[in-house]
Formats: C-alpha cells, sequence, structure tokens
C-alpha cells in the first residue's frame, strides 16, 4: 500500500505508537495495526519535546528530557505499521497544517519500508524524522520556540551534541519499552538494541541496565494511560 491514496495514509510509528492502544487515542480510526520494518534509519534519543515540559515530566537537572526520532544512515528497526483516513493530513506528499501542528518540531516524510517478515521494500509509509532548529523558526517562528522552549530553559531543539548528556525522558521510555514488549519478542528486541541514545552508541537495553530504575517509576495518576505501554 502506498503512503498516501487519498483516502488513507500509512503511519510508522517507532515509539508510543508501537502501541495500538496509544495510537488510537491519537488516530481513533486506525486500521490494519502490525509490524514492519524500516532499513536505512536509526531510532535515537536525541531531541527534548516540548510536551515532556507542559506535562511536568521532563527533568532538566538531569536532562532525562528527550524524546526520539529517526534518521536517515542507521541499521533500521522494527516499526508499527498502520493505515489512518487522510482526513487534512497529507496532499501530493505535503503534510498539511493540522498535521504539522500534531507533529511540531519534526521533518515528517515518506519512506520505504518493509512489510513484516518481508526482504523487499515494497511499500512506502510517513515517518518523523530529525530536523533542525532553523526549520522550526522558519515554521512557527522565534515566538513559539521561546514558548515551548525557551521558557522551560531549553535553547535548542536538535542542537545537542553527542557528548551533551541528553538522556531519555523517564516516563516516556518506560512507556515506549513496554509498547514495545507488547508487540512480541521482535519488536522488543528490536526497541532495546536499535534505540540509541544521543551518543549513537549507547542502546536502550544497555541504558536500562544501568538504570533499572526506570522500568519500576510510574506515570503521574493522571497520564497513567497515556504513558502506559
Amino acid at each position: 500500500m502506498a503512503s498516501e491514496s487519498g483516502d488513507v495514509i500509512t503511519i510508522l510509528g517507532f515509539g508510543s505508537l508501537l502501541s495500538e492502544r496509544s495510537s488510537r487515542l491519537t488516530f481513533p480510526e486506525l486500521t490494519n495495526f502490525r509490524l514492519g520494518r524500516i532499513p536505512n534509519y536509526r531510532r535515537v534519543f536525541g531531541h527534548p519535546a516540548s510536551i515532556f515540559f507542559q506535562r511536568n515530566i521532563a527533568n532538566m537537572d538531569t536532562l532525562e528530557m528527550s524524546s526520539l526520532s529517526a534518521e536517515s544512515g542507521g541499521p533500521g528497526f522494527i516499526c508499527a505499521v498502520f493505515e489512518v483516513p487522510n482526513r487534512d493530513m497529507m496532499t501530493n506528499g505535503i503534510p498539511s497544517e493540522a498535521f504539522l501542528e500534531r507533529e511540531e518540531e519534526f521533518n515528517i516524510i515518506t519512506v520505504p519500508f518493509l512489510e513484516n517478515g518481508s526482504k523487499e521494500v515494497v511499500s512506502e509509509g510517513i515517518l518523523c524524522t530529525r530536523s533542525t532548529d532553523e526549520e522550526y523558526v522558519r515554521r512557527w517562528g522565534t515566538a513559539r520556540l521561546q514558548k515551548n522552549y525557551g521558557a522551560y530553559g531549553v535553547s535548542t531543539i536538535w542542537g545537542w551534541e553527542k557528548d551533551s548528556g541528553l538522556k531519555p525522558c523517564a516516563i516516556y521510555l518506560r512507556h515506549c519499552v513496554l509498547a514495545a514488549e507488547s508487540m512480541g519478542p521482535e519488536c522488543y528486541a528490536s526497541f532495546l538494541d536499535e534505540t540509541f541514545l544521543i551518543d549513537r552508541k549507547t542502546t536502550v537495553r544497555q541504558y536500562l541496565e544501568q538504570n533499572p530504575n526506570i522500568l519500576t517509576t510510574l506515570p503521574p495518576p493522571e497520564l497513567a494511560t497515556r504513558y502506559g505501554g
């Protein structure tokens, strides 16, 4: 199935959208939820997400505040694949304003993927990939950057260096791990071994071995459903 056929589009999820339950909070009308694989991309905890500050689950003191994005040039990873009605989301490969609002910091593009078990790329889907601060300002303006990031003491979204010490938001990381685990051993192993911290060397498996308390730290009660795996 193509990524965009007019009536539906194919979404590729790699973090919270690995959970069908979580995906349905954002896309209630999704269909055909399944696994696939995105080749030649890397899944990285490489940027802070404004929503973590807004929901008070980011930790500036420890730099545990990063979210996931995909970037080209990696080994690939298992993802979730599903279709949603194309209602004001994409037109001729261009994201709508509404879709951009939902995924404000990302570069939204169409990439090839493999259906689970297939060795040939026969499909395309929509993926949220790494962007730049310059692109964010071009799209939304400096006032929005200041409101969503600067007000929390964050001066850059995408400019964090590999040695910056940026770490995953703990509540979000736990949520993603539980979501991946719920999709079976292949997806779970991929998330642990094919997801990297900001240094592009440390895997999530290694990070959790060093910080096992993350998996036992529950989200605030009001966010239990949103970040419950």
